[in-house]
């Protein structure tokens, strides 16, 4: 199946959301991606940015910040044209594994369910990293505004 980039509903209406579609944001994470997420978030922890506190750890090295993901997340939603929309933000919201520098994150999001009633629409969101291991996993709301 192939796997689609962008996707963009024609006709725009909560009505007509293709439940099942899904599109993918795939981005490799650097130090650099990382030290400007610090700088832009204030999040200055040492899992992140002290490589002799962390080689010692569990993890043996620096790892990104969870939260980081939840932008890939956002990146994706963004890719997903189901009509004139916002984020109502992301319920269970779960960071399963560690990040490190140089992993490649595919970030898959899935239409999975809509509420007519409340003009709103649910997306099923996941990332794994380059050994198709599980990262994050969320789940996104967004409402129709227009």
């Amino acid at each position: 199946m192939e796997e689609l980039e962008y996707f963009k509903s024609e006709a725009g209406k909560i009505e007509e959301v293709p439940i099942g579609a899904s599109i993918v944001f795939t981005k490799t994470v650097s130090e650099s991606d990382v030290y400007l997420y610090a700088g832009i978030t204030g999040d200055f922890s040492p899992n992140h940015i002290d490589h002799e506190y962390m080689k010692t750890g569990k993890y043996g090295e620096r790892i990104a910040h969870g939260t980081l993901l939840l932008g890939f997340m956002s990146a994706a939603s963004a890719r997903m044209r189901v009509g004139r929309t916002v984020s109502l933000g992301y319920d269970r919201v779960r960071f399963t594994g560690p990040v490190r520098f140089g992993d490649t994150i595919k970030t898959t999001y899935t239409l999975s369910s809509v509420d007519l009633a409340k003009r709103r629409i649910h997306a099923e969101v996941k990332c794994v990293n380059q050994h198709g291991e599980l990262v994050a996993t969320a789940l996104n709301i967004r409402a129709y505004v227009g």
